[in-house]
């Protein structure tokens, strides 16, 4: 099974700078979309070949997530059931046969920090979502988790520590919910691998200079690491200043 995870930063303007072609040729069973910046009757695009799921933000041209998957899932839920976590269209929980699928946009810690106390909030939440669901069957987290964990994480960790994105708070939020029972399931399969990176600022031709961030991710859980066939990042995927993730699982 092939999935996709894609911070497309507004929908409509990916759509404008190839998803569709990305969507159609990747292959993808599922592909999990974060940061859509708009609401599902805003879209004047269709994809026959997928279920569409959507969980938009109150806020108009904020936030958002979608799933498109070619399997019906068993159930999808929105939200992880509390209020003052629920208003910004941040999850989407699908669940399948053998497993639940969270598509998550995890919240910016912000410049100055001005939003680290409530990230760090949410982090506990979060977490103890996840670990719910890993309860009744496995769980396949994905998305723009908006850390680098570790320092080969990101090109330039020491000018960066501090920052959003690399505080001490939410690198140690990411190690909490992987000794929880989850697996980053790249560095599972390349744990040394250097200059991998799925985010690059606008500014200063970050990308073009691959100076990044690997801040989008497919974390599983334990039980199913032996099922991790292969983890990408599409780098030469452009569109937005995200590249596409992906994980393939063998059947059980």
């Amino acid at each position: 099974m092939k999935l996709v995870s894609w911070n497309v930063n507004g929908l409509r303007a990916c759509m404008n700078k190839g998803f569709a072609d990305f969507l159609q040729n990747c292959g993808a069973d599922v592909v999990c979309i974060q940061e859509t910046k708009m609401q599902k009757e805003q879209a004047d695009f269709d994809f026959p070949d997928y279920y569409e799921f959507w969980n938009s933000a109150e806020k108009k041209g904020y936030s958002g997530t979608a799933i498109f998957s070619k399997e019906k899932p068993v159930n999808v839920t929105y939200g992880i059931g509390i209020e003052e976590h629920d208003h910004e269209g941040r999850v989407i929980t699908a669940e399948y046969k053998d497993f639940y699928l969270v598509c998550c946009y995890t919240p910016n810690a912000q410049r100055e920090l001005t939003r680290l106390a409530y990230r760090v909030t949410w982090e506990d939440a979060f977490r103890n979502y996840l670990c719910e669901l890993d309860k009744k069957k496995p769980v396949v987290l994905c998305g723009d988790l908006n850390v680098a964990h570790k320092e080969i994480d990101l090109k330039n960790p020491k000018s960066n520590r501090g920052n959003a994105g690399f505080t001490d708070e939410e690198r140690g939020k990411m190690t909490e919910l992987l000794q929880a029972g989850f697996v980053d399931s790249f560095r599972y399969l390349y744990p040394d691998k250097e200059n991998a990176y799925s985010w690059w600022s606008y500014m200063f031709h970050a990308r073009d200079k691959n100076v990044g961030w690997r801040i989008d991710y497919f974390i599983v859980s334990e039980k199913l690491k032996d099922r991790i066939k292969e983890a990408e990042i599409y780098s030469n995927v452009l569109g937005s200043d995200h590249c596409p993730v992906g994980l393939v699982l063998d059947k059980q």
